[in-house]
């Protein structure tokens, strides 16, 4: 049996790395899942989602000259196509919003601003972030602070 970009097969986890997992398919044919084709969330740690002999589903996703297979799991799940993809705005930080964090909540995203309301957030947001360095500074006496 050829192995094919695009196919989908079992496999078996044969060994664990830092960037990846070897899965063995049909024929001993062993291929690599990248770490970032584990799964669609951050993965820090291979052992946190695959451990050995674990048997899993895989995509392959290219073969090499040199006889590599790149594998995915991740592309190997059948998502609904009515789905709706996650969306990220530049000035996203971490999922919170402005209004779960207790700051100035209620303002609409960034890309609804007309230019001047936008330089007017930017002047504010600055503003804040200068003022909030300078209280650091001067409670580590930067600046010619006085030593004794």
């Amino acid at each position: 049996m050829a192995i094919e970009v695009g196919s989908k097969l079992q496999g078996k986890v044969t060994g664990i790395t830092h960037f990846g997992a070897f899965v063995e398919l049909s024929e001993g044919v062993t291929g690599l899942v990248h770490i970032s084709e584990i799964a669609d969330n951050y993965v820090k740690d291979v052992n946190d989602h695959l451990k050995l002999n674990d048997i899993v589903t895989v995509k392959v996703i290219n073969v090499d000259k040199d006889g590599k297979i790149g594998l995915s799991i991740k592309q190997a799940v059948d998502k609904p196509a009515d789905a709706p993809k996650p969306r990220f705005d530049k000035g996203d930080r971490g999922g919170f919003n402005r209004g779960d964090r207790g700051g100035r909540g209620g303002r609409p995203p960034a890309g609804k601003l007309s230019f001047e309301d936008k330089m007017a957030r930017f002047l504010r947001d600055s503003e804040d972030r200068i003022s909030s360095l300078r209280k650091q500074d001067s409670k580590r006496g930067g600046r010619g602070g006085r030593r004794d």
